[in-house]
């Protein structure tokens, strides 16, 4: 289908008629979002200037078309109303998101979208960069309410140091939050990868303020795994190194020096894309120090066909005998794209893990939301894997 504001322009689009359409479209914001039938909006991505192509892409594909004789670009989609998710406007080829708050270069934000996403650079990782990206939010997105500071809501607090790398090599950037009011002793432990996004992206200290502060869920510290981009694939690959240290050395250190992580039916690992794929390897292997998983898009496509037969960790659990481990699975509607090198896409290999642990006798909560492979939907659904997982036996 095509906007009908599109299809009025297409029929006169002189300089005066461009301009008009312009300044109302950008008045309001971008994209332009008009009804359509039940369950779904029609969504016209827009962008004026001097390309060989462009698109809107990350969250969404979508070639734009220009208005021949003008340098307005359009593309019309039928998107679900309850879509979030983000994008950028890129041209030529171009592919990584955006490294700053400006409408301007090949990879781009939506200028006249005033929704925005920042993912600050990790000081501690030297080839780490600021990246940006616009958020796409249709009317009928899901609410997120555990992401903000509450009114009378105590926020924990946050330690940061470093603990030496062991199997992994090196040193890990860590940092630790205890919860409002609190000693640490004998409290669970949430261990999230990703460490430096889990905190200023997903915002989990302040999904666990809140939830704690609710009643939610127990409480309990967390402890977050920075990975540095040069080190990260490695790192969170289902191999040993990632398993020694978080039990041989992580575990081992919070027990003596915070008093916390004694009672492992209570402690959960976490973590995104191929996080989630190390969060779930390690939960597997260490029944005795972790009573659940939370794996959001999980990359349990992994390895590549180049490298062996996608899927090793789906099969591995069918060589297991069934531990006492909670799951959380998530992945988004839209991540139906090959992974790489022509593995499996990420719907696939999460249906596929999730049936898996359901066969093997594991409780599973599942869910699909509609959007991409993004922190956009993460830092939402992380509040619902915490609440499922510290309830024992969910399925």
């Amino acid at each position: 289908m095509q906007s009908p504001q599109i299809t009025r322009l297409l029929a006169d689009p002189s300089p005066h008629a461009v301009a008009s359409f312009w300044d109302r479209v950008t008045a309001t914001g971008t994209p332009l979002i008009e009804p359509c039938r039940d369950g779904t909006r029609l969504v016209t991505f827009l962008w004026r200037g001097t390309a060989r192509s462009t698109r809107a892409r990350w969250g969404v594909d979508i070639p734009l078309d220009r208005i021949p004789g003008t340098d307005l670009w359009w593309a019309t989609r039928t998107l679900p109303a309850d879509l979030r998710t983000l994008y950028c406007l890129t041209h030529d080829g171009a592919e990584e998101l955006p490294r700053d708050a400006y409408g301007r270069g090949p990879t781009h934000l939506d200028a006249a979208n005033p929704r925005r996403l920042h993912f600050p650079a990790d000081p501690a990782d030297p080839d780490d960069h600021d990246c940006w990206a616009s958020v796409l939010d249709l009317p009928d997105a899901p609410p997120e309410p555990w992401i903000t500071p509450r009114p009378g809501v105590a926020a924990g607090t946050i330690m940061e140091t470093a603990l030496a790398g062991g199997p992994l090599g090196g040193t890990r950037d860590i940092a630790i939050y205890r919860p409002a009011g609190m000693a640490f002793d004998d409290l669970p432990i949430l261990v999230a990868f990703d460490g430096f996004l889990a905190r200023h992206v997903l915002r989990v200290p302040t999904t666990l303020d809140n939830l704690i502060a609710y009643g939610r869920i127990p409480p309990l510290a967390a402890i977050f795994v920075s990975s540095r981009e040069a080190s990260r694939d490695a790192d969170l690959s289902p191999t040993p190194a990632m398993h020694d240290f978080v039990t041989g050395r992580l575990l081992p250190w919070a027990q003596e020096h915070l008093g916390a992580g004694s009672q492992p039916g209570g402690n959960i690992i976490a973590g995104v894309s191929r996080g989630g794929l190390a969060a779930a390897h390690i939960g597997l292997l260490a029944p005795s120090h972790f009573g659940a998983v939370i794996a959001q898009s999980g990359s349990f496509w992994w390895p590549s066909p180049q490298e062996g037969e996608p899927g090793w960790l789906i099969r591995e659990v069918t060589r297991r005998p069934r531990a006492d481990v909670r799951f959380f699975l998530d992945v988004g509607t839209a991540e139906t794209m090959p992974g790489p090198g022509g593995a499996p896409d990420q719907v696939s290999v999460n249906r596929a893990m999730r049936d898996a642990l359901r066969a093997r006798g594991y409780p599973v909560s599942y869910l699909e939301y509609t959007g991409g492979h993004d922190y956009i939907n993460w830092r939402r659904t992380f509040a619902d894997a915490l609440i499922a997982v510290s309830r024992v036996g969910t399925a």
